[in-house]
């Protein structure tokens, strides 16, 4: 028999409060940086986003995306 098998799975532990709190709050800076480069990008003239190379229906697409994605 292999005796393998008969080994328990040490316990899964919950993160604690604090690992949540750090992670809820990277989270929520990260939606704030999408909204800021969003809102300047929606901003930029035909002539800039050529320079950077975005076309118009490139930033319609970015532009139409919800602020968590």
């Amino acid at each position: 028999m292999n005796r393998l098998l008969d080994v328990p799975l040490p316990p899964t532990r919950k993160p604690s409060l604090l690992k949540r709190m750090t992670w809820l709050i990277a989270a929520i800076g990260q939606c704030m940086e999408k909204v800021r480069t969003r809102r300047l990008l929606a901003q930029l003239n035909e002539q800039q986003l050529s320079d950077i190379g975005i076309s118009h229906s490139d930033r319609l697409v970015e532009l139409d995306k919800p602020f968590w994605r």
